[in-house]
């Protein structure tokens, strides 16, 4: 996608340099800043510290940050320090264990001196299939868009979305916003409403910031508005992204997502989840006992940033000094309550059958959780 006109991926390397470069989105929408990772505890802490987040860009950043620790030292030990230090940084994302584990099958039986090449090059590989993944996501999407749009006559398609599963979240594209994006190169007229998503504010820094760069007509609301804007029938579909897929439909993403698709339910509205198949996990069948969800700093909640109006960027507190703040980052969206995933292989039911169906080469090579 563009930044003021300007063609960039959220992640690039170069091997000869010995650095990989990231957008630091912690730094967004008030600077364009790009960052470089030299080590691979520089890429843990920008997994961490979400300079970069979304799980398909963690996965891949992971990628690259074993690929920095090979390139220092190729050994078994470093493989496996590395390793063990990238997957410790978020739990919750499927993709970050996917592509550590990809990663180590494909350089593991790799001599050493042979090792950061073919990792650097890998993680390549895995950036470029990211983007692959979602564009065919979008391609996929974009007739559910077409469709309302036709029987609109023309309106607007009005669509929520939440938290950024946009090119920001991914390597090009993004997940849920794909469709989007293609719907409006093809000239279908959209608007989005771009939940705030508290905390860490990813739908009013990250996706209104790249909707605007892209042109799309857009309104930011706050997380709880989404219903009230359903029962008055401003809104024609909902397509959300998912940090981790259950075999069974399972989603797991942003808090929120599940009130979301709640107020959808009872408003007879589509709620669609894009779902690369990366981030299936094929070994949990219940979303909510399976999944950890991961606990965050409580200053994401009592802390905000921005600008002031002489230009300054600030933080300021929001609670009183002393009153804790609890922090879940995630919720489960039960199956039930999906209307379709949007995958790279087209749209399916949210369930074991269709999931199964779609994926059959994932399904062979995983034993699932029973529970």
């Amino acid at each position: 996608m563009r930044v003021d006109g300007t063609p960039y991926r959220t992640i690039w390397a170069s091997h000869d340099a010995g650095r990989v470069s990231i957008i630091d989105q912690t730094r967004l929408p008030h600077e364009f800043v790009v960052a470089e990772l030299a080590t691979p505890a520089e890429a843990a802490k920008a997994i961490k510290h979400m300079q970069v987040r979304g799980a398909p860009l963690i996965g891949v950043t992971a990628a690259y940050g074993l690929a920095l620790a090979l390139r220092a030292d190729p050994s078994d030990a470093s493989l496996e320090a590395a390793s063990a230090a990238l997957t410790a940084t978020r739990p919750t994302a499927v993709n970050l264990a996917w592509a550590l584990g990809q990663m180590r099958r494909r350089v593991a039986p790799l001599p050493f001196a042979d090792r950061a090449e073919a990792a650097f090059a890998y993680a390549g590989e895995l950036a470029d299939e990211d983007v692959a993944l979602c564009a065919a996501i979008g391609d996929h999407g974009l007739p559910l868009i077409r469709k309302i749009a036709e029987a609109k006559s023309g309106a607007p398609v009005n669509i929520l979305t939440h938290c950024n599963a946009g090119w920001l979240a991914m390597v090009d594209w993004g997940t849920a916003t794909s469709s989007m994006y293609k719907a409006h190169d093809a000239g279908i007229p959209l608007h989005v409403f771009v939940d705030e998503t508290r905390p860490r504010n990813q739908g009013a820094s990250l996706t209104a910031w790249e909707l605007g760069q892209h042109g799309i007509a857009h309104h930011v609301i706050v997380d709880n508005a989404g219903g009230h804007l359903m029962q008055h029938g401003e809104i024609d579909l909902v397509i959300v992204g998912t940090d981790r897929t259950t075999a069974t439909g399972d989603v797991c993403n942003k808090i929120g997502t599940y009130l979301k698709a709640l107020a959808a339910k009872d408003n007879d509205i589509p709620f669609f989840v894009a779902a690369p198949s990366p981030s299936i996990d094929f070994a949990i069948n219940d979303g909510v006992k399976d999944i950890p969800i991961e606990e965050r700093d409580e200053e994401e909640v009592a802390i905000m940033r921005g600008v002031t109006a002489d230009g300054r960027i600030e933080q300021v507190r929001l609670t009183p000094t002393g009153s804790p703040c609890a922090n879940p980052a995630f919720d489960v969206t039960p199956a039930r309550l999906i209307t379709g995933l949007i995958t790279e292989r087209g749209i399916i039911a949210a369930t074991r059958e269709a999931i199964a169906a779609a994926f059959p080469e994932r399904v062979l090579h995983t034993q699932p959780n029973r529970k």
